[in-house]
């Protein structure tokens, strides 16, 4: 079985979200499985220059985007056993940012139009794995314009939502200039989205399965308020979409073997998760007192529920607790926290910056780890804090449901702490509840050991996109 995952990002050459994380950390373990994996990327900037030397050019050839006709070099390197190809264009990715400029349905439409003609260069595979707008109409230019080649006759295609609330919306007029795609395929059935063009319209419409990041979500966004005007169209595809949660690595994120924390610990030796809390509180200049610690890592962001913290955060520092954040975003949650690390100097440290480093420092060296996302199609934060000991506290929503469970103190089941409804003040009592139990060394050391010991490695996962691969052959 040959499959190609095409995607705008991937770990560790270019990453902006979970995109890349998911498929940097999922094609090694297809791999080791047994599939015959490829990765094909556009080759941006900013790859880091160690992995950028590794890089050797294959050839090149010249794509149509509409009346240019662009140079695309195709080059390659193997990272943890697997090919990954680069799609070369300066003009068009030798850029300071991966996404958010004026072109940018130009530079996908290229990026599209590329994977398709480097295929017979590279290998046609059975199965094109696509991800997310960016390469949403990669399944619709093959449907309308290369079903006849012979090559392409018997390629199937999968398309993987990460995040439905980025489409690829723009003009209508895209289709047509940048693609060749006539007037006859506007229609709300096929590729219109009242009156503009959607990349991710067109990937749903002519891919042959769909999938998205977790079960809960795939359920989700078959309803209004998170089917961001596309719940019709998966509604009525809803017996080809399939739910398939995200794993970590579990590489990257053991905290026995991670050399960035403070001092390794495993289920056996969570004492020494203690040591992780100290130095965290030392090395953030927060009093070393035995308090509970609430770790944030996240876009400051709307989705991510500050709205809700914001409303209750006086609440909450009122508390005998410390409060760490990292992480960038919207200037009033920035705000926020740095005005609340400036009236709780004892209790607040806002870090304000993307800091890997840091990171896992916070994962180690935290008790609790707040999630109260309006809404998430998968997360990955609260996947790694369990596996360094650390409770979530989340919203039930999206993979955020099918990770954590509500601890039942009557009969001692679940893995974290959870509400309901989108309420600043349900959160808040579940934060109480938490720090109550806190104090209960027998449940709160029980809570600690079930999350380290939950499985969210990739292996599973795995295991369901094939199902899903030989269900397309």
């Amino acid at each position: 079985m040959k499959v190609i995952i095409a995607a705008s990002e991937a770990v560790p050459f270019a990453k902006s979200g979970g995109l890349a994380d998911v498929v940097g950390s999922l094609s090694p373990v297809l791999k080791n499985k047994g599939v015959d994996i490829s990765v094909i990327i556009p080759q941006y900037k900013s790859i880091p220059k160690h992995l950028k030397d590794e890089i050797r050019h294959i050839k090149y050839i010249y794509i149509d985007v509409g009346w240019r006709h662009q140079y695309c070099g195709i080059n390659t390197m193997q990272y943890k056993g697997v090919n990954f190809y680069f799609i070369d264009n300066e003009y068009y990715f030798g850029r300071d940012n991966f996404y958010g400029y004026y072109d940018d349905g130009e530079r996908f439409a290229f990026f599209s139009r590329a994977i398709l003609e480097v295929l017979p260069h590279i290998g046609v595979p059975d199965i094109l794995h696509l991800n997310d707008w960016q390469t949403g109409m990669v399944s619709s230019l093959l449907e309308i314009q290369y079903r006849w080649r012979q090559e392409f006759k018997n390629i199937k295609t999968l398309f993987t939502i990460h995040n439905l609330k980025y489409q690829g919306i723009f003009s209508k007029d895209v289709y047509n200039e940048l693609f060749g795609i006539g007037d006859e395929y506007f229609t709300p059935d096929k590729l219109e989205f009242y009156g503009d063009a959607n990349y991710m319209k067109g990937g749903l419409v002519y891919s042959n399965l769909i999938s998205t990041v977790s079960y809960t979500y795939a359920k989700e966004i078959q309803y209004p308020f998170f089917g961001e005007k596309l719940e019709g169209l998966l509604k009525a595809r809803d017996w080809q979409l399939y739910g398939i949660l995200n794993g970590i690595d579990y590489d990257e994120y053991n905290p026995m073997k991670d050399k960035l924390i403070f001092k390794n610990y495993d289920v056996n030796s969570i004492k020494d998760k203690k040591v992780n809390k100290v130095e965290l509180q030392r090395q953030l200049n927060l009093p070393q007192r035995d308090v509970p610690i609430i770790g944030i890592i996240s876009r400051l962001v709307p989705q991510k529920g500050f709205d809700l913290i914001e409303c209750v955060l006086n609440e909450i520092l009122n508390m005998d607790l410390q409060l760490i954040v990292l992480g960038t975003g919207d200037y009033k949650y920035e705000d926020m926290f740095k005005r609340a690390q400036q009236n709780y100097t004892e209790k607040v440290s806002a870090n304000i910056k993307f800091d890997d480093t840091l990171a896992h420092r916070i994962y180690a060296g935290s008790d609790m780890f707040l999630m109260p996302s309006l809404f998430e199609p998968c997360g990955l934060s609260q996947m790694i804090a369990l596996r360094y000991g650390t409770i979530p506290i989340v919203r039930e929503t999206g993979g955020l449901s099918d990770t954590v469970t509500s601890y039942n103190e009557f009969d001692g089941s679940g893995n974290g702490f959870s509400f309901k409804n989108y309420n600043a003040h349900d959160m808040l009592y579940t934060i109480k509840r938490a720090v109550d139990f806190y104090y209960n060394r027998g449940v709160w050391e029980r809570l600690v050991k079930r999350g380290m010991e939950t499985d969210l490695s990739w292996s599973s996962s795995a295991d369901k996109y094939i199902e899903l691969y030989n269900k397309l052959l």
